[in-house]
């Protein structure tokens, strides 16, 4: 940032110059009054130097210098010749007067003060940043009282010095003076948090003071972005991110998917995906393979299977791939659409490089299992075995579990039964034999026990005995 310096310096220095002698010099000089021969030549000097005519003032000021001078008289003219050199340009030989006439007690008081300031003005014309840097050091010991403007010079200097740290101590006094920033004592201020490091009281600085003011100015919110970003705290830069989209900001592919992602980091793939599908929509985002990959998985991972389904079927149409058909088919069985979902993992079969065969035969045979299709399942099981997928015969063995138990459960069903005919007929066959007359029931129970037996395999398919033939060698069925 290239230094200012206050323009109405001369006019300044000439005001002080020409401040009644006495007043300025009396605590050190007696004396109150130029003599004859002097005042004349006095004169002369300073209406050469109102008529702007320097030379000829400089000349007249070089011979009362070598003149026999009282101390008043030394003072004025040291004073004058000071306002001359300052317009004249010689800033080097003003500030000699100047610090000649606080140093002979020339100038004191509150007028010393303000002296000081205007000698490092003079240094920093002459760009001698160390010596203005002292007589503003000075300038404040004696009890200067800078103003914003003079603050923000002096954090200049001394960054023109490369002393930052101090630069900063003299910014911030005017940062916190309530002083109404412009964008380039923000961006100084940027610059220099960033230099030393400060990235607390940068992201601070930008917060309170600079993005309410300056809303819509996107660099600064970016900084304040990274700022958080690179001090690992994702959620305010999320956040931020976050205001910058809604805002508009982001405008460019990379950008808009910086916000997707942010999204998906925190557990907001719904969210993601709708960012995605709504900027693929409006063709700021292209439709690549890719991004319709990202986008149907946004939307499984949220359990958006509903929606994930078109995605996936643009994804298909555009790679032809066996894995594009395989998420297709896993999104139908979800929704529990199981004929689309059966065609699309065939689809992915026949074209070949999908991630898990295996699995997509498990699923056709869960489809067929669900739906009581129990040799399909088990062919569908047999597949997903042969590719390698250890659940095929997992669910194989279940299956013939299944069957097991519903046999074991069909047969103890039926010996129930049994046991309750043959009950009947013990009671038909009391009654009769006491003389009474059977129930209805009695009539039909031999037929009824026969079936029974029959089913359970006690007898042979006939109706008739079971012969050791029928038996065979492991004995009694019972």
């Amino acid at each position: 940032m290239r230094l200012r310096i206050v323009s109405a310096i001369a006019a300044c220095a000439a005001a002080a110059f020409f401040a009644t002698p006495s007043a300025m010099a009396q605590a050190v000089c007696e004396e109150t009054q130029f003599s004859a021969k002097t005042g004349q030549a006095y004169l002369d000097a300073e209406n050469a130097y109102v008529a702007e005519d320097f030379a000829s003032a400089k000349q007249k000021i070089s011979q009362l210098r070598n003149s026999e001078l009282n101390c008043y008289e030394r003072a004025a003219m040291i004073r004058l010749s000071a306002a001359i050199n300052v317009q004249a340009g010689d800033y080097a030989g003003a500030a000699r007067d100047l610090e000649e006439a606080i140093n002979t007690g020339g100038i004191t008081g509150a007028d010393a003060v303000k002296t000081y300031y205007d000698i490092s003005q003079l240094y920093l014309q002459l760009d001698d940043k160390a010596k203005a840097a002292k007589y503003l050091e000075t300038w404040l010991a004696k009890g200067g009282k800078p103003n914003n403007q003079q603050l923000m010079q002096l954090a200049v200097l001394y960054n023109q010095m490369g002393d930052n740290p101090k630069a900063l101590s003299f910014l911030e006094r005017m940062l916190n003076s309530g002083a109404e920033l412009d964008k380039q004592t923000i961006d100084f201020a940027v610059y220099l948090y960033n230099e030393l490091g400060q990235k607390a009281k940068l992201a601070s600085f930008l917060a309170d003071k600079v993005i309410p003011r300056f809303a819509s100015e996107k660099r600064y919110w970016e900084v304040m972005a990274g700022l958080y970003y690179d001090g690992k705290e994702d959620r305010k830069a999320f956040e931020v991110t976050k205001a910058m989209y809604l805002a508009g900001f982001l405008t460019t592919e990379s950008e808009i998917m910086r916000i997707v992602n942010f999204y998906n980091q925190f557990n907001a793939p719904y969210e993601a995906a709708k960012v995605l599908e709504k900027e693929m929509n409006a063709g700021r985002i292209e439709a690549t393979s890719e991004k319709l990959d990202t986008l149907a998985n946004l939307y499984q991972v949220a359990r958006e299977y509903d929606r994930a389904i078109p995605v996936i079927q643009k994804y298909a149409q555009k790679t032809n791939s066996g894995r594009a058909y395989e998420r297709l088919g896993r999104s139908y069985f979800e929704l529990k659409k199981y004929d689309e979902a059966e065609k699309a993992l065939r689809t992915g079969m026949e074209r070949g490089g999908m991630k898990e065969p295996g699995y997509a035969w498990i699923l056709i045979g869960q489809m067929h299992h669900e739906r009581g299709n129990r040799d399909q399942a088990r062919t569908a099981f047999s597949n997903a075995n042969k590719a390698g997928d250890r659940g095929g015969r997992a669910w194989l063995d279940f299956m013939e579990s299944e069957e097991k138990t519903a046999e074991a459960l069909r047969t103890f069903d039926i010996r129930v039964e049994l046991d309750e005919k043959r009950n009947v007929k013990k009671i038909c066959s009391q009654t009769e034999v006491l003389g009474g007359e059977p129930g209805p029931e009695c009539a039909s129970v031999d037929e009824d026990i026969k079936a029974l037996e029959i089913r359970l395999g006690l007898r042979n398919a006939d109706g008739g005995e079971l012969t050791a033939e029928d038996v065979g060698a492991e004995g009694e069925t019972e």
